[in-house]
Parts: structure tokens; C-alpha cells; sequence
């Protein structure tokens, strides 16, 4: 597999090259698009199949096969030069990350999102400022010149916990249907719901500095919260009924696929609104598949034996791990070679590991373990590198928020939180159990993302 990927990465270089057009309609420009579409998936899927088999989340495979891929020309292999910069690339890319939202809220469950118990609420809440608050603080200290933007979209970066590794670990241990599993769980969801009303803000924010507005004026602060919390409500309470009313009408349909077709259709229609109204596209695909319930479908005979919520999974394994290695083809290793850099990656580490502990004085549950529930917060995980991938497309003044080292920083983090994660729960749960809570936990859905074989 090794020898296949290599010798397509260097038909790619030939694709790629500045010789060949890179616009346009003409075979040139397809051709190069479906040369360096199927490099990068192909080595996505051998990192992700490799560390499943090392017990690793795919998706560090995924990211770690798209940095060699991305830095092939530090060994003299210049064939690879310029692929993450392919415009194709990139527009699959935002598809692959548009879709995994999507899933993500097709696997979240509307009503125990809205039930999930007041502790999982306070450790979401808290597993949300504490991060923010330490992550701006770590980058204004290392970073002294850097805007306020920059620092507070770093923050924003370290705040998001990964559902489906958290989800996952737990599975592995066996402690899904515990107290700590159900509210580690339930405050992992309702974190991606605060994550990205958060990103809303932070994004907004800095499209206004970008394009000359007031930036942290109260005026315009107010604005971007008030607009963030209407688009979600409005796409949340009227969604049901769009939604409903769209796939209702496709049932009627004489040809086949309209499940998926109108499903997928609803996703973009709602990522295009977001990213219409200043918000970013992913806000909108979550919001579209959080609405979305298997009354949705009753009307589609195939689907009846099916679960509604693997109707886009076909679509997230061809074009999520592209979105993963692409991310990972943009992090430049030789940065690295600046110790600022590795510090920046190591403070920011200890900041979102120490900003998920506080997170446990949340917990108002007697007997049960809160360094286990602090540590379950932990992995960044997919939320996090979307975080740091809108970093570092958004500019302003023609400069990128997340410069190329503070990019990189931001995904050895990622990494980092991700990795040291199964280890530290496990020591955790093997501490004698603690007495039973004396209050149940509420919301014992496991929500989230699920365990994504890519």
C-alpha cells in the first residue's frame, strides 16, 4: 500500500505541477483534481487503518499521514510540493467537514441534549470558559504582538471535547452506563453546542475586524451573540417543520436515493444560510442534522430496516478523511525546528488539559469519581482541528489568524489531548469505586459522534 500511495503521490506531482493549468473546466484541471483526491484519501485511509490497529483513533492516523504527505519535500521528494494548496482539495475538504457535522448531529438526540442533568451542564459550561480563558492567556503570554482575535480564537480552539473518542474510551472500559459515563457524555454534547455558538462569536468577530468593523465594541459584540443564538434557534425550532415538510414531499418521488439526496440538500441549504449571515457553514450542517428523527423517514420503504443515522455515512468516509489529512498536510514540521513553537505546543497542551479539570467542580453528584470525569473531557479530536482549520483560513489584513507555527502548535495539541487521554481514564477507573451517586443522572443517551471507522 505504502509503494501504491508513494508512486500516485509523485502522478500527483506531475498533476500538480505549475506547468499544468489549475483552473478551469478542461480535462487538465479534472484530472489533476481526481489524481490528488485519491493520493490524499488513499493515505488517509492506510494512517486511519494503521492506528486502529495500534487501538488509535483513526483520525490521528488520518492527520499524521497528511503531515508526512504535507512535508515530503523536507526529504527531497518534490513530487508532493503543493498539494494542500490544490483548490479541489480544499473545496472536498470543507465537504468532508460540512458532512461529519452533519453526522454529528444526526447522532445527537434533540430531547437529551435538553435533558442531560444540571452537572453535565456545569461541566460543559465550565470545561468551556476555563479553556477559553487559559488558552487566551497562554497565547498572549508567548505571543505578546498578537491581537486580541488571535488569542481569543486560540482559546475558542482548546475549548471543544471530542464526543466520539470520549465516547469511545468509555466503551473500551466499559463505563458508558456509569454515573461518571453518563455525565461525561452528556456535557461532551451539550460542549459541542456551546463549542460552536462560541466559534459563531469568535468567527463573527473576526470577520468584522476583518472587513474594518469595531471588533470588541459592545454594539457589535451584542449583534454577533444575538446573531448566533437566533440562527440556532430559528434553524432548531423551524427546522423540524422544513425538514419534515421537504422529505415528506420526496416520498412521493418515482426515483430512488430522495433520502439521501433531500437529506444531504437540507445540510448544505442550511451550512450555505450560516455562511450567509456570518457564521461558519459547519454551525448550520450541525443544526440541520440535530433536527432530523427517524419520523423524518418512515415514509422511505428501504429505510425502515435501516437507522436513519447512517444515511450520510457513506458520503463522511469518502470525504472526512480527506478533510483530516488536508488538515494535516497544512502543518508545516519544520517549524518545529523553533523551540517558540514547541513551547507554544506544550504550554497550550498543559493549558487544555489543566482547563478540562476544572471542569469537575461541576459535578453536584456525592460518590463519584470527578478526576474521571475531568480527564473525559479531555481529547480535542476532530472539534478541535476544525477549530484550528478555520483558524487558519480566516485572514484579516491578508494575514492568517493562526500563522503556520501557531497552526501546527495548535494540532500537536490536538494530538497530545487525544493521545494521552484512554491512558490517564483507565488509571482513573482503576481507583476502588466509589459509592453510587445518591442522585441519578439524568440523560443517559449516549450522544455524540459515533465510533467513525474511516
Amino acid at each position: 500500500m505504502a509503494f501504491g500511495i508513494a508512486s500516485l503521490t509523485a502522478t500527483a506531482g506531475l498533476a500538480a505541477d505549475s506547468s499544468v493549468p489549475s483552473s478551469g473546466a478542461g480535462p487538465s484541471a479534472v484530472s489533476e483534481f481526481l489524481v490528488v483526491f485519491v493520493v490524499v484519501l488513499l493515505a488517509a485511509k492506510a494512517g486511519g487503518e494503521l492506528f486502529e490497529r495500534w487501538g488509535q483513533p483513526a483520525v490521528l492516523g488520518e492527520l499524521v499521514f497528511g503531515i508526512l504527505l504535507g512535508n515530503l519535500h523536507l526529504a527531497g521528494v518534490s513530487a508532493a510540493a503543493g498539494l494542500a494548496d490544490n483548490a479541489y482539495l480544499e473545496l472536498a475538504a470543507e465537504i468532508g467537514v460540512i458532512l461529519l457535522l452533519f453526522e454529528v448531529g444526526l447522532e445527537s438526540d434533540l430531547g437529551a441534549l435538553l435533558a442531560v442533568g444540571r452537572s453535565a451542564v456545569a461541566v460543559a459550561t465550565l470545561g468551556v470558559i476555563a479553556p477559553v480563558a487559559l488558552g487566551y492567556g497562554v497565547t498572549a503570554l508567548l505571543l505578546p504582538h498578537s491581537p486580541w482575535y488571535v488569542n481569543l480564537f486560540a482559546g475558542a480552539t482548546l475549548a471543544a471535547t471530542s464526543v466520539g473518542i470520549t465516547a469511545r474510551v468509555l466503551k473500551d472500559l466499559g463505563k458508558t452506563a456509569s454515573g461518571e459515563g453518563r455525565i461525561i457524555l452528556g456535557a461532551a454534547v451539550v460542549d459541542d453546542v456551546l463549542g460552536l455558538v462560541l466559534l459563531a462569536i469568535v468567527t463573527g468577530l473576526t470577520v468584522s475586524v476583518s472587513t474594518g468593523g469595531e471588533g470588541l465594541q459592545a454594539g457589535a459584540l451584542a449583534w454577533i451573540v444575538a446573531k448566533a443564538i437566533l440562527f440556532l434557534v430559528a434553524a432548531v425550532a423551524g427546522g423540524k417543520w422544513v425538514a419534515g415538510t421537504i422529505l415528506r414531499a420526496g416520498t412521493r418521488a418515482q426515483v430512488g436515493g430522495m433520502a439521501i439526496v433531500l437529506s444531504v440538500s437540507y445540510c448544505f441549504g442550511l451550512a450555505a444560510a450560516a455562511d450567509a449571515v456570518g457564521l461558519a457553514p459547519i454551525v448550520g450542517a450541525f443544526a440541520a442534522g440535530l433536527v432530523l428523527n427517524e419520523s423524518h423517514f418512515a415514509g422511505y420503504t428501504r429505510m425502515c430496516a435501516r437507522d436513519f443515522r447512517e444515511i450520510v455515512r457513506p458520503l463522511t468516509m469518502l470525504f472526512t478523511p480527506v478533510f483530516f489529512a488536508h488538515m494535516g498536510m497544512r502543518v508545516d514540521l519544520a517549524s518545529f525546528a523553533s523551540g517558540r513553537v514547541l513551547l507554544l505546543a506544550a504550554a497550550l497542551s498543559l493549558a487544555a488539559v489543566a482547563g478540562k479539570q476544572i471542569c469537575m467542580l461541576g459535578v453536584f453528584e456525592k460518590g463519584l469519581n470527578r478526576l474521571a470525569i475531568g480527564l473525559g473531557m479531555i481529547p480535542r479530536g476532530e472539534v478541535g482541528l476544525i477549530f484550528a482549520g478555520i483558524g487558519a483560513s480566516l485572514a484579516v489584513d491578508g494575514r492568517p489568524v493562526f500563522s503556520a507555527g501557531l497552526f501546527s502548535a495548535m494540532v500537536l495539541m490536538v494530538m497530545v489531548t487525544t493521545l494521552v487521554t484512554p491512558p490517564l481514564l483507565k488509571l482513573a477507573f482503576a481507583k476502588p469505586e466509589a459509592e453510587p451517586a445518591e442522585a441519578p443522572v439524568k440523560g443517559g443517551k449516549e450522544a455524540g459522534i459515533p465510533d467513525r471507522k474511516s
